[in-house]
């Protein structure tokens, strides 16, 4: 491709950066630039509920990247640049500030934000989400003495509530499940996952929905629940999900629906608009379908694909998803299609290890594992080759 050519990433994420080095490394020589909308440049986040949460690690070991990889690699960063619009008609970015840059190629690489749910007082000042560096740093400010209620046993919920605890704070979980990830992973995990958390001290509150959030005083917060239960904290965590940022991509005229539709290769049905990464509703030739996945490494993976794209060489999506989540001090793998399963099957191993397998329509479309790498990495293999569930 002409060194003419001009390629902007909308986005400061994995999916961003992970793109920029597979157009260079794939032979792309046209201009690269990244638009992030956060001050700090691409970063690692799952920390920010594990060990920078518990003060194990420090800002400096957060970046994707040293501070001369951009240059180096002929990649302009720019920090702090929120984009408002996308001009298809004119092919520029257009930022908040009004700033423009054309491009021949586009990817959106936008991400997601926490959901906060609408009720009263979930924007007030003792509750918060965590997605960015300050974030975790000013929920790493409570210690000792100090009490929280996460709200959501997602992975990021279970992962903070268990970094908190291990810091000293008085944790109390509230789930809308009867027990943690038994809606996604299955009973025996979702106990598994219980024991864990109640072992660091976490108080589990199941089916509790939160229905009022409201000062308790003191700098503290009342959180009310729908069968009027309350709970007075120092902080209140909001772990519900999140919400995909394709507004952008919705303004443009693409099609949304549960995310940024594209092919395999990350294409929109524009050959010169991309998406990658969490915004994605990406196609999966393994799976033979379009995939919802909101994980760190397949954010990684859908953007190499879309670099490769961009630099004109043939790249497909075509790997089973699978994340790890650190829930204390115990890991969880898990690999798999991620959108349901109608039958599981868990099989206990030496020392607390196990693995739970998934299966739906005759074939094996899931893997959760702790301690049991063995059974994770085979459960790739089968997952992908669609092998039969027995």
């Amino acid at each position: 491709m002409s060194g003419a050519e001009r390629i902007v990433i909308v986005g400061g994420g994995p999916a961003a950066k992970a793109a920029a080095e597979a157009y260079r490394e794939a032979g792309g020589s046209g201009a690269v630039t990244i638009l992030a909308r956060e001050a700090d440049p691409p970063y690692e986040r799952p920390p920010l509920t594990k060990d920078f949460l518990r003060g194990e690690s420090g800002r400096d070991e957060l970046p994707l990247a040293d501070p001369g990889w951009y240059k180096e690699h002929g990649i302009e960063l720019v920090t702090g640049a929120e984009v408002a619009a996308i001009d298809l008609g004119a092919t520029v970015a257009r930022t908040v500030e009004g700033e423009e840059h054309p491009f021949d190629r586009l990817l959106l690489a936008t991400g997601a934000d926490p959901l906060v749910p609408p009720i009263p007082g979930a924007d007030g000042p003792g509750v918060q989400t965590v997605r960015r560096i300050g974030d975790s740093e000013r929920l790493g400010q409570l210690g000792r003495g100090d009490s929280a209620v996460v709200a959501g046993s997602g992975f990021i919920g279970c992962e903070a509530a268990a970094s908190l605890a291990m810091r000293g704070v008085a944790v109390t979980m509230a789930t809308l499940e009867a027990a943690p990830q038994i809606e996604r992973l299955g009973p025996e995990v979702a106990a598994e996952i219980t024991s864990w958390l109640e072992s660091l001290g976490v108080e589990l509150l199941a089916e509790a929905e939160l229905a009022e959030l409201r000062p308790g005083g003191d700098r503290a917060t009342r959180a009310r629940f729908t069968d009027r239960h309350e709970v007075v904290v120092d902080r209140v965590l909001l772990a519900l999900g999140v919400e995909r940022n394709d507004g952008l991509a919705a303004a443009a005229g693409f099609a949304v629906e549960d995310g940024v539709q594209v092919d395999a290769s990350m294409a929109t049905a524009d050959p010169r608009v991309l998406a990658a990464g969490d915004v994605a509703f990406a196609f999966n030739t393994a799976a033979g379908r379009r995939l919802r996945v909101e994980h760190w490494g397949e954010a990684l993976n859908m953007g190499e694909v879309a670099g490769k794209t961009m630099a004109g060489v043939a790249a497909e999506w075509s790997v089973a998803p699978g994340f790890w989540s650190t829930i204390g001090e115990r890991t969880i793998k898990y690999v798999g299609w991620g959108d349901g399963w109608e039958d599981s099957r868990f099989e206990s191993g030496d020392d607390g290890a196990w693995a739970c397998w998934y299966g739906r329509g005759g074939e094996i479309v899931g893997v959760a594992t702790h301690r049991e790498d063995t059974a994770y990495e085979r459960g790739r293999e089968l997952i992908e080759e669609r092998a039969k569930w027995s």
